[in-house]
């Protein structure tokens, strides 16, 4: 992700952010304010790992560690 991708996101978000507010009590306003920045990491967190696949069943080939035998395995 680029920065100028970063910034159009959060761009995306400053005016609900601004519209915060204009929100009478802090327990609205900061159940409101978690719900808008977990829409953006979440947001964030998809591009910066990868574009998702096209097929959801698509098999995953990253290797992972097993505790018990501490063998590489697929996931």
């Amino acid at each position: 992700m680029t920065k100028e991708e970063y910034l159009a996101l959060a761009s995306e978000k400053y005016d609900e952010l601004q519209a915060l507010n204009k929100i009478g009590n802090f327990y609205d306003y900061e159940k409101e304010f978690e719900k808008l920045l977990k829409e953006l990491g979440r947001t964030l967190l998809e591009k910066n790992i990868s574009e998702l696949s096209a097929d959801r069943r698509k098999k995953n080939t990253h290797k992972i560690w097993i505790h018990s035998n501490r063998q590489p395995t697929s996931v």
